[in-house]
């Protein structure tokens, strides 16, 4: 059930984002919900499970909203690598982990896009960095929810790990 749900949130996520959230922006922002579901998975599972799962939501992303296909898998996975990086050195069970990560892996993600675009196109313009703050504060209200559900469900529920003795 673990795995199939790990399939079925970032489908669920996608959904979301297009349909509800474009009804509720925040200055014309929604919220990357698939981006949140990836930092917590990086944060419960370690870099090397969360870059791969961040690549495999990146390119359902890609595939999904079928613009540009391969530049959400990049910059979920080398967010997933950061804040899986960190798995280790901090203490899951307070809130304040997962807010922190998502502000943080938010900024990431941004920034690699960015870079990525910078490249591509050889100009930035300034709303971006707007559109960046404005899409943080949103994952970061939606994430407190979110991360209570998450861990709760990691530990007890449908996404926990069954290990066999």
């Amino acid at each position: 059930m673990r795995y199939f749900m790990q399939i079925i949130l970032p489908l669920l996520a996608i959904f979301l984002q297009t349909t509800l959230f474009r009804s509720y922006t925040l200055q014309g922002e929604i919220p990357d919900m698939v981006l949140i579901l990836v930092i917590f998975y990086a944060l419960f599972n370690g870099a090397r499970k969360g870059t791969i799962y961040g690549v495999f939501c990146g390119l359902l992303e890609d595939i999904y909203v079928g613009r540009f296909i391969g530049i959400n898998a990049i910059g979920k996975g080398i967010t997933a690598y950061v804040i899986g990086r960190l798995q280790g050195n901090v203490f899951k069970e307070n809130p304040a982990v997962g807010i922190i990560g998502v502000v943080g892996g938010t900024i990431l993600n941004s920034t690699v896009l960015l870079i990525i675009f910078f490249i591509g196109t050889k100009g930035i313009d300034e709303s971006i960095l707007l559109s960046t703050l404005y899409q943080t504060i949103y994952n970061t209200l939606i994430s407190i929810p979110m991360y209570v559900w998450y861990y709760r469900s990691s530990n007890h529920g449908l996404l926990r790990e069954i290990v066999e003795r």
